[in-house]
């Protein structure tokens, strides 16, 4: 492996009168310490230097680099020397596999210097130098843009990995095609979110943060996460909604976030009695909305005597704020309905009321007649009333006399008695 160094060992060996087996390891360890002093002093000063720059990406590699081009050095010494001390010992099967061992070291190291300059890119894309006059790009389609490449870089790393352990890299690549038939059906479902997660990215409905609704599904919150499987959402109840990507290809998805404006859509109704009063009402709320500081005069605004409703003449009134935000939006909707009632006021009318108003036809009118016999009739029955309420009290009048006929009372005893008495003493 180290025949390159035959030369220097017999220098070495002549000059200074030593074993050769030290020359190799002396001369791994030198170059290795002169290579991190070279690190630490050129690369991690210029990646600081470049950092400061108004360039946006150059010093996003060294960044990347210097940490994985540090190990690697060290690595390589480490296996260095690690082959030396088996050829030795006679290890002749060590020996063999160094080769491969190195280089799948290297590929390792090239692997996650890899890894780290997509996390750079993302913190980049996302949080672009104050030097810089590039726009930072959302955090949904920066991880979008990260996961793809470290997506291709693992990828192409595995497969280099792969041949470099000795696997066939055209076999594999035609196993790959009926394996991936394979794999397709039994893991259709996850490969249907993982597209629709690249469809999401790539299409951008939505983005981390926003507000977003479904008319289809009971789907409504603010977007936590946007994986390649799930999109996790914080529903208004704060209680989180995992939803599988692929849901998003068949259904309407509504972001209120990106709206431009916010509606005022409200009926005013009056009363039927205030119909003289409409058109100077209407002017007089047209005229609130055109000089209303939070309305947005370029979108569209109407105020209309609509329809004779129910119960009410219902006046239309259609107007869009400024504002996005949905607080701001109700104090400025308060404050405008708030002026129209005083409006309404001003003009001597009222805010109609649900009411409803009875029609009744003309009263029935009976003939004279028709009358006498109606009052005749009521008497008879008031006199039959009358008539059979007193019998009851004459029955018992008889009664009662009848009971004293037949049992005398006292007295009458008493008188008997007298006259017998008297009868006796004429005697």
């Amino acid at each position: 492996m180290l025949e390159f160094l035959d030369p220097v060992e017999q220098w070495f060996q002549a000059t200074f009168d030593l074993p050769t087996w030290l020359l190799a390891p002396a001369a791994i360890l030198s170059l290795a310490l002169v290579a991190d002093l070279f690190l630490r002093l050129v690369v991690w000063r210029l990646s600081n230097v470049l950092e400061k720059t108004r360039h946006r990406w150059d010093d996003v590699v060294l960044l990347a680099l210097r940490r994985p081009l540090w190990v690697g050095v060290w690595g390589c010494a480490v296996i260095a020397l690690a082959s030396l001390g088996a050829a030795h010992l006679k290890l002749s099967r060590v020996v063999a596999y160094t080769p491969t061992v190195l280089w799948v070291f290297i590929l390792l190291m090239i692997g996650w210097a890899g890894l780290r300059l997509v996390r750079q890119i993302k913190r980049r894309l996302m949080m672009p130098s104050q030097r810089n006059s590039a726009k930072p790009m959302d955090a949904s389609t920066a991880s979008a843009v990260s996961k793809l490449l470290g997506a291709v870089i693992f990828t192409v790393v595995a497969l280099a990995l792969l041949e470099a352990l000795g696997m066939s890299l055209s076999g594999l690549l035609a196993f790959g095609g009926l394996g991936g038939l394979v794999i397709g059906f039994a893991l259709r479902d996850i490969l249907a979110n993982f597209f629709g997660g690249l469809a999401i990215h790539l299409d951008n409905p939505f983005k981390v943060g926003d507000w977003i609704s479904s008319p289809d599904r009971e789907i409504e919150g603010t977007v936590e996460d946007i994986g390649w499987r799930l999109t996790r959402i914080r529903t208004f109840d704060l209680r989180p909604l995992y939803i599988p990507n692929n849901i998003f290809s068949s259904i309407a998805v509504v972001n209120p976030s990106r709206m431009l404006n916010r509606r005022i859509y409200e009926t005013v109704g009056l009363r039927y009695q205030d119909i003289a009063q409409v058109d100077g009402i209407v002017s007089s709320i047209r005229s609130l909305l055109k000089e209303h500081e939070s309305i947005d005069q370029d979108s569209y605004m109407l105020v209309n005597f609509e329809s004779f409703g129910a119960y009410s003449l219902d006046i239309v009134i259609y107007a869009y704020t400024q504002t996005t935000d949905w607080a701001e939006h109700l104090d400025i909707k308060q404050d405008i309905l708030l002026r129209i009632a005083a409006i309404v006021d001003e003009a001597g009318a009222d805010i109609a009321m649900p009411t409803r108003t009875l029609h009744l036809a003309d009263p029935l009118t009976l003939e004279r007649g028709e009358a006498d016999a109606h009052d005749s009739d009521a008497s008879n029955e008031r006199d039959e009333k009358s008539s059979s309420s007193d019998m009851p009290d004459r029955h018992n009048g008889a009664t009662s006399s009848s009971q004293r006929a037949s049992s005398p009372t006292r007295g009458e005893a008493d008188d008997s008695s007298e006259n017998a008495s008297n009868q006796d003493t004429d005697a």
